[in-house]
């Protein structure tokens, strides 16, 4: 199925699994149960906790861990994050019970759970202090950075807390400075395709890679003075796509969507205003946007070809 709902309701009504009990990964009461020995585990080992953040799905994983916590230390905040693309918890704490929410394809696809479970969110409503959303953005920008500074292989699902508390995040906040916090990564299973592709969204959520379309001149030499007013600012192009067909302008310019590597934002802003000090008409940062009739940048006359 699309998510862990249709394939609940699979088992439920296939044949081949009458007669055979269906155990809830998120819901069943001994699982929830078991949950809780993470909290245990962090008030053990990291004993002056302030705030516990829990990624959440089904609800399950946080109704065990806030229920061990604020049992043992009513005073440490236990605070739920999930993904804006199934925001389940949240809408059950809307409804008051219970409700499905909308479900879109995520990079955290083991919290795409529509309806949080019923034994779960009884609990956890209770003693969870409150729940924030993340974007795939940031969820990438998580896992990529627990690849460069923790060596770890976080799946989205698991790296959800710390995309909470990224700069930007939505506990990236005054309130939280100083405090000592923790998060379970709790999760590695991830396809080594789909790492491929979230490692590039998420440096291009880091804006170490990035999109502009450049109008260059369509003549011998033409590209080669755009890539070496690239490569004079130590930037590197990732890929290059050249437009002809659609040009509305002079038949010897071209449009050229370019990625490239930079290091940073500040690396950004230099190669861009490199660019621009060139004379080269820009349209940056095209997000999903790809050039066409309305978006080529404006195009200029050249006396023949840059050099």
């Amino acid at each position: 199925g699309a998510h862990i709902g249709e394939a609940k309701e699979h088992a439920l009504a296939s044949e081949q699994y009458q007669g055979l009990q269906y155990i809830n990964g998120y819901d069943d009461p001994a699982i929830v149960a078991g949950a809780g020995s993470i909290g245990l585990e962090i008030l053990e080992q990291v004993p002056d906790v302030d705030v516990v953040v829990v990624p959440v799905g089904g609800a399950g994983l946080i109704a065990g861990v806030a229920l061990a916590v604020k049992t043992l230390r009513p005073e440490v905040q236990v605070i739920g994050v999930e993904t804006d693309t199934c925001a389940s918890y949240t809408a059950a704490l809307k409804a008051g019970s219970p409700a499905a929410a909308t479900v879109t394809p995520t990079l955290a696809d083991g919290l795409a759970v529509p309806t949080v479970g019923p034994h779960a969110f009884e609990v956890a409503k209770h003693f969870v202090d409150r729940c924030v959303q993340v974007s795939e953005s940031k969820v990438a920008l998580a896992i990529l950075r627990l690849l460069e500074h923790e060596k770890a292989v976080i799946e989205g699902g698991g790296a959800v807390g710390v995309a909470a508390l990224l700069p930007g995040g939505p506990l990236d906040v005054p309130e939280l400075k100083g405090k000592k916090i923790v998060t379970p990564l709790c999760g590695g299973n991830i396809d080594i395709t789909v790492l491929g592709r979230v490692i590039e969204r998420g440096l291009a959520a880091d804006r170490r890679l990035v999109r502009f379309a450049v109008t260059v001149s369509d003549r011998p030499g033409g590209l080669a003075a755009m890539i070496g007013t690239i490569s004079g600012v130590g930037a590197s192009v990732w890929d290059i796509t050249h437009e002809r067909a659609w040009m509305q302008t002079s038949v010897d310019q071209v449009v050229n969507t370019v990625v490239c590597e930079v290091t940073g934002p500040e690396h950004e802003k230099e190669l861009k205003a490199a660019l621009e000090d060139k004379g080269y008409p820009l349209l940056w940062d095209l997000g999903d946007k790809i050039p066409g009739f309305d978006e080529a940048p404006k195009a200029i006359k050249f006396n023949g070809y840059r050099a």
